[in-house]
C-alpha cells in the first residue's frame, strides 16, 4: 500500500472516530432533558401528601387531627375505661345485679343476682374458622395465627380478644355512675337488660330469680 493509500486510509479512521464521538455526545445530550424529566415525575409520584389536612370530603371539609390528653397513667379516658371494665369483670368474688325491663311499661320482667358477670353466648374459647384443608396456610405467618385444637396446630384469622375469649358479646355500653357503680346496658329488640354492680331501686319486678332461704328452713 503506497503512503497516499495509506494516509487516505488514516484520513478516513479518523473522520469516522470523531463523527461517531460527536454522535454519541450528541445523542446524550439529547436524552439529558428526557432524563430530568423523568425524574422530576417519578418524585412527583412518589410524592404522596402525608399531611392529614391534605384529606378532603365531598363536601370541601378537610380531615383534621386533636392532640388527645392523657391522666398521670399515661391512658386516655377511653382506654382507661376499657382497663377499668376488663378488671372489674374479672374480680374475683365480685357480684352483679341483672334487670330485664319491658320497653313497653318500664316494668322490671326479671331480677337476679349474677355470681361474677354476664355472658354473651357468641363468647367461645376456641375460634369458629380455621384453614380448611390440610396443611392450608400452616407455616406462613400471612395465613393467620396459630391455634391448637385437638392434636393438630392450625391456623385462624380471628384474634383472642382481650379477656382471652374467641367472639363477639351482645353490643352494649357501659360506665360508672358518681357513686362508682358499675352499670351495663344492653340494646335488644324486644328487652331492655341491665346490669349493675350494685342493686337498684326499683318499683316492682314481675320474675325475681334470686333463691331465698325461709326462715323455717334456716334451722
Amino acid at each position: 500500500m503506497n503512503r497516499l493509500t495509506q494516509e487516505g486510509s488514516h484520513f478516513r479512521s479518523t473522520s469516522y472516530k470523531e463523527t461517531h464521538v460527536k454522535t454519541k455526545r450528541t445523542f446524550a445530550a439529547g436524552l439529558a432533558p428526557l432524563a430530568i424529566l423523568a425524574c422530576l415525575f417519578l418524585a412527583g409520584c412518589g410524592d404522596q401528601p402525608t399531611d392529614n389536612t391534605q384529606v378532603k370530603s365531598t363536601s370541601g371539609v378537610h380531615q383534621t387531627s386533636v392532640k388527645v390528653q392523657t391522666g398521670s397513667d399515661g391512658l386516655t379516658t377511653e382506654q382507661r375505661n376499657v382497663t377499668r371494665r376488663l378488671k372489674q369483670d374479672n374480680t374475683p368474688g365480685a357480684f352483679e345485679y341483672l334487670y330485664v325491663v319491658s320497653p313497653y311499661s318500664g316494668q322490671v320482667l326479671l331480677y337476679s343476682g349474677v355470681d361474677g358477670k354476664v355472658t354473651s353466648s357468641g363468647k367461645r374459647l376456641a375460634p369458629r374458622t380455621v384453614a380448611a384443608l390440610s396443611g392450608e396456610y400452616v407455616s406462613a405467618d400471612h395465613g393467620g395465627i396459630p391455634v391448637t385444637i385437638g392434636d393438630r396446630t392450625l391456623r385462624t384469622s380471628e384474634v383472642l380478644e382481650d379477656d382471652g375469649t374467641y367472639g363477639d358479646s351482645v353490643p352494649y355500653i357501659y360506665w360508672w355512675d358518681l357513686n362508682g357503680v358499675y352499670h351495663q346496658h344492653f340494646f335488644t329488640g324486644g328487652q331492655i337488660i341491665h346490669v349493675t354492680s350494685a342493686p337498684l331501686k326499683v318499683g316492682s319486678v314481675t320474675i325475681n330469680a334470686e333463691v331465698t332461704t325461709a326462715p323455717s328452713e334456716k334451722k
